[in-house]
């Protein structure tokens, strides 16, 4: 039987044209191994105290959030792409993702309240490409006085970026070379 990152890299496909080139990771979330061993796997990356709560940016990142939250006994926190909710709201912390951001950049914001100056803080996402989303969740949790953990990722495509890399302390199972190999 695979373990967790010949399964990753399995179940991974390179999706498109020869204009567009996509990663399809849908096979992941049908798998029950994968979603049993990736919560503790995720969560080893990550050296130094235990997390009292889980960010984790839409979508995939809220529900891989959800497995690492559930699976550590802590909360939470959706980080919500373009919530309208939070344009004008002073009970919502919000960034601004650069205009070249994917598809035009977009705006994260979570409520306040839920993150707390005493709360140890892991972001959490399938996939870090330019580390934009997480620099602003970083930004978020900075403003609000929480310790910021890490950023813990299935896949790290930041290539040469080791600035990034080393500022949001980002932990991968895989990175982006390994499976442009397979």
């Amino acid at each position: 039987m695979p373990d967790l990152a010949a399964r990753l890299r399995i179940e991974f496909h390179w999706r498109g044209g020869p204009d567009v080139v996509f990663a399809d990771i849908t096979e992941w979330w049908r798998d029950p191994v994968v979603l049993r061993d990736l919560p503790p796997a995720l969560t080893a990356l990550v050296p130094g105290p235990v997390p009292t709560v889980v960010l984790g940016p839409a979508s995939r990142g809220t529900l891989l959030g959800a497995l690492i939250a559930a699976h550590l006994g802590v909360g939470l926190v959706e980080v919500r792409k373009n919530d309208r909710m939070a344009l004008h709201s002073p009970f919502h912390i919000a960034r601004d993702l650069p205009a070249g951001y994917h598809e035009g950049g977009a705006r994260l914001s979570f409520r306040r309240a839920l993150v707390r100056p005493d709360d140890r803080v892991l972001c959490v996402d399938d996939w870090v490409e330019s580390g934009g989303q997480a620099l602003a969740i970083q930004d978020m949790v900075a403003e609000i006085g929480a310790a910021w953990l890490g950023l813990a990722c299935v896949v790290d495509d930041l290539g040469d970026r080791a600035e990034v890399r080393a500022r949001l302390g980002v932990r991968a199972l895989l990175t982006a070379e390994a499976l442009q190999a397979d």
